[in-house]
């Protein structure tokens, strides 16, 4: 299995690291994806990705964090993804929860760093928090370079109409712990209408903790639980499941076969 979002950079992790890798392991997570959310979470996740086998590093500027973001951000991101150990830019996207960033700044660093993603070949992790419609709207805009592995929804939200949006573009739905809360009904029936060749699974790291662990700290090890709980949805065994998973996330980051490659 793989963890397609885990913040293993944030210092909810510092004080077992090491640790949390080996349990992952232990729970057939073979692979891990970091996603950053500004410029030295970019190069610490890269960090990690050389340090650990299987694990891999997004680079990219969180909407949260984009009041400041100029055009030597850009060429900075530019550079760090040219890392072999760089399989996405993200995350990225738009938040409209938080008030860290003005909208129109938010669009702006999004749209710039769509474009880089087509520039250098590579998908996008999206991040869509209470902005549904301007996040769909801003992937309908760009020309994807390729329509088979343009990125993919992370902890899709959005409802069924503006998922099967992002489905019609190509976009991957990723689903993390919210998928086994009582109240997720209308993101259960996003998982069941979307193709089993569009689903990816993830932690989102230290957030979004499944049941029956909730509101303790998640981890990579918790995969197994978001995977049954889809598996059970789409009425198929949780091997299935596992394996449909790990073989569209190793398609859309064009991750190799083997795990600790």
């Amino acid at each position: 299995m793989i963890d397609t979002h885990c913040h293993l950079n944030f210092d909810a992790f510092d004080a077992d690291r090491e640790a949390i890798v080996q349990q992952a392991a232990e729970a057939n997570v073979s692979r891990i994806i970091i996603p950053a959310v500004d410029l030295p979470t970019s190069q610490q996740a890269i960090a990690l990705a050389e340090r650990y086998a299987g694990v891999y590093a997004a680079v990219g500027i969180h909407p949260n964090s984009t009041a400041g973001f100029t055009p030597q951000d850009l060429n900075a991101l530019r550079r760090l993804a040219e890392h072999p150990r760089v399989v996405a830019i993200g995350e990225i996207g738009l938040d409209y929860y938080w008030d860290y960033s003005p909208p129109a700044v938010q669009a702006h660093a999004f749209a710039t760093q769509l474009a880089l993603a087509q520039e250098l070949n590579l998908p996008v992790i999206i991040h869509d928090r209470d902005a549904h419609e301007d996040t769909i709207r801003h992937l309908e805009a760009v020309t994807f370079r390729s329509a088979e592995r343009p990125g993919v929804l992370h902890s899709v939200s959005a409802p069924l109409p503006l998922a099967q949006r992002a489905l019609r573009l190509g976009f991957y739905l990723g689903f993390s712990g919210p998928i086994t809360y009582r109240k997720s009904d209308e993101m259960r029936a996003v998982a069941a209408a979307a193709p089993l060749d569009r689903l990816l699974v993830e932690t989102d790291a230290p957030f979004l903790t499944p049941e029956p662990h909730r509101g303790k700290r998640n981890t990579p090890q918790y995969i197994p639980l978001i995977v049954d709980r889809l598996a059970a949805l789409r009425q198929i065994t949780s091997e299935e499941m596992a394996q449909i998973t790990t073989q569209n996330a190793q398609r859309l980051f064009q991750l190799p076969l083997e795990p600790y490659s």
